[in-house]
């Protein structure tokens, strides 16, 4: 299965106010007038941005992988997170496993706190879905001791789980360590010894994407530099992942040292705090700007409400006709805290516009 995951150029789009009517599930543009400007006219909103958090594993490339071996591994401590997401395009099943292994004299205690995993699966941009709306859920939080000089799997699940031919697998994993241990994506036979296979595993090379190393900072907080104001600002917008206004992370690869780029910030999760004036209500929705998207964002209300909104909604994926897909994500009391949780999907593509407008209907 071939699909685009990376940006391609945005369309102009005009978008006739009469054609504005609100069908959430389906991602078209909301009933909310944005008057007839296209969405990349409307203004953007400004916002600070800040990194934080611990280290980012991404582990993307070869994404095709197509020979037994480590798509990408290195050695951390303390807080981070691993997005990977790999298909077997092999003609014989396989496993796609997370080893952890221990060089070190004490065993290493980690703490999966957060955690999403997806597939294995041949639709992709349903498997990635999956992986990020169980990750905004959270999933249980669970232990994983690594004995001295040994070895065990950050993702139990895929222990036993077998990834036929053309299968993607997609996993987000927050951990925290108390000691260095080394991580390891890998492909293998389905009936090999995970550590006497990673003894002899060899790193496979890189795709022509390069979407693997280690990033610092896995987090994004964007902050507003002033209030949303329903009576004053009209419809504005805040792109997420273009490079451009919201710029990719770079890192390096940890199997050869080199430089590399994340294209689309896979991996990176965002906070977003939206202040708002006490003049009426605001709603939020989404725009995909590359093509074929499906994922999901977090909502969190007045500091108390949580909840992960799928985006689309009924629909696996939306944006196609990016002139019309646009996924509601709610409307909230003006002046009330709201906090949005966004990441790059896997399987998805970038960028994204996050419309904040008027809802005209509770003025």
């Amino acid at each position: 299965m071939k699909f685009l995951r990376y940006i391609v150029p945005a369309l102009v789009l005009v978008l006739s106010v009469n054609s504005l009517v609100l069908a959430a599930d389906a991602g078209v543009l909301p009933k909310y007038p944005v008057g007839k400007l296209s969405v990349l006219q409307l203004p953007e909103w400004p916002v600070n941005s800040s990194a934080y958090g611990g280290k980012l594993l991404l582990s993307d490339s070869p994404e095709m992988v197509t020979d037994d071996g480590i798509m990408y591994q290195d050695t951390v401590e303390g807080d981070a997170r691993l997005f990977f997401h790999h298909v077997n395009s092999t003609s014989t099943p396989k496993k796609i496993i997370v080893m952890l292994e221990n060089s070190g004299d004490e065993p290493v205690n980690i703490t999966v706190y957060q955690h999403g995993l997806g597939g294995p699966g041949y639709d992709y941009l349903a498997v990635g879905k999956k992986a990020q709306m169980d990750y905004l859920n959270g999933g249980e939080l669970y232990i994983v001791e690594v004995p001295a000089h040994g070895t065990a799997e950050l993702a139990p699940a895929l222990s036993n789980t077998v990834v036929e031919n053309n299968m993607l697998v997609n996993g987000i994993y927050d951990f925290k360590t108390d000691r260095p241990v080394k991580v390891s994506t890998m492909m293998m036979p389905v009936d090999a010894n995970v550590k006497a296979f990673a003894a002899q595993a060899k790193v496979l090379p890189a795709d022509q994407q390069r979407l693997r190393g280690t990033f610092e900072h896995k987090d994004r907080m964007l902050v507003p530099d002033k209030a949303y104001s329903v009576k004053q600002d009209g419809t504005v917008v805040i792109t997420l992942a273009d490079h451009k206004i919201d710029k990719y992370v770079t890192g390096i690869d940890a199997t050869d040292g080199s430089q590399v780029l994340n294209y689309g910030n896979y991996g990176i999760v965002y906070k977003l705090y939206v202040p708002s004036a006490f003049d009426g209500k605001v709603a939020y929705h989404l725009n995909p700007r590359g093509g074929d998207y499906a994922g999901g964002i977090g909502v969190r209300y007045q500091n108390r409400d949580h909840s992960v909104v799928p985006t689309p909604e009924l629909s696996t994926s939306f944006g196609a006709n990016t002139e019309k897909d646009i996924a509601f994500i709610g409307s909230f009391d003006g002046g009330q805290s709201v906090w949005l949780t966004f990441s790059p999907p896997g399987a998805s593509n970038l960028p994204v516009k996050l419309l904040i407008t008027p809802d005209k209907s509770k003025l």
